[in-house]
């Protein structure tokens, strides 16, 4: 039977050392310690986490980075726990800032867009009218093109189902309740079409008419859809150039969320300073004391 091997003193140390490491407390003490913790935690988010009627942020993302913080910086005392407390707090209101900074840049983008949008509908139906005719601003836009669209699409439905055009159909084509080049035309064609050179009775007659009608109307709705084609590829351009334009929030947004940066940017460090400090000092260093200097501006 073999002995047991005798414990030697650097082996005692060692499990000495290792018992002390734990993953939680174990003691009454030490439960209330880390019971202690937690309400601190609570206290801070209960000051620092806003929780408004839109805007809710979380409470448990918040005391989450307190335990981070606290486990990788381990503060002893109350002194070096307010120094933890300010560094969250700091890095919380970090995280804030920069979220505003990405609202800010989505509501330039996306406000623009959409007043474009909004305002371009009446300002370009506007400027339609402005030189009489709008035929040809109409031409120039998507939203003109479809407009047309619209209108030849209703007649040539009318001459499918009523099998010739019809003054009814042509009336129909109106911009602000007023006839246009557009109505004119097609008033031309339909004169066109009601002369018999080659002396058709009226079943052949009505048959041609319609054909020649379905066909004009079909050419011209063709050259609508290039012609809207090709103006929704130039503003869908247009469009992405001014938001690209526009991902930088305004100068006095951009300064505003630059200052409070800068303000939280130095009390983090601050306090990350103060907190290196005061635990190399518990550690026995001798640390000197912080050189300070005092400016005074003079006119």
């Amino acid at each position: 039977m073999r002995k047991p091997m005798a414990v030697t003193p650097l082996k005692m140390e060692a499990n000495r050392c290792n018992a002390q490491k734990s993953t939680g407390p174990k003691t009454a003490a030490g439960r209330a310690i880390s019971k202690m913790n937690a309400l601190k935690h609570g206290v801070l988010a209960q000051s620092v986490v806003v929780r408004g009627h839109k805007l809710k942020e979380s409470r448990n993302e918040f005391k989450k980075l307190c335990r981070e913080f606290y486990t990788s910086l381990a503060p002893a005392g109350p002194l070096e726990e307010m120094l933890v407390g300010q560094i969250v707090t700091a890095t919380w209101r970090l995280r804030r800032a920069r979220t505003a900074e990405a609202g800010e840049i989505a509501l330039s983008v996306d406000g623009g867009h959409w007043e474009r949008k909004r305002n371009g509908l009446t300002q370009t139906a506007m400027f339609w009218g402005i030189n009489g005719d709008p035929m040809i601003e109409m031409g120039d836009s998507a939203l003109g093109n479809r407009f047309l669209e619209t209108q030849l699409k209703a007649v040539r439905d009318s001459v499918q189902q009523e099998g010739r055009l019809t003054e009814a159909a042509i009336q129909s084509v109106i911009f602000h309740g007023k006839p246009f080049s557009l109505t004119k035309q097609l008033e031309e064609l339909r004169l066109r079409l009601q002369q018999n050179p080659g002396g058709l009775d009226e079943a052949a007659l009505l048959a041609s008419q319609k054909e020649q009608a379905l066909a004009y109307l079909d050419k011209e709705l063709r050259h609508i859809s290039w012609r809207k084609a090709d103006c929704e590829e130039r503003e869908e351009m247009e469009e992405e150039t001014r938001q690209t334009a526009a991902v930088l929030p305004s100068a006095e947004v951009l300064e505003k969320i630059l200052r409070y940066e800068a303000a939280l940017e130095r009390q983090l460090f601050r306090a990350m300073n103060e907190l290196e400090r005061w635990q190399r000092r518990r550690h026995g260093e001798n640390i000197a004391a912080p050189l300070t200097m005092e400016i005074s501006a003079r006119v």
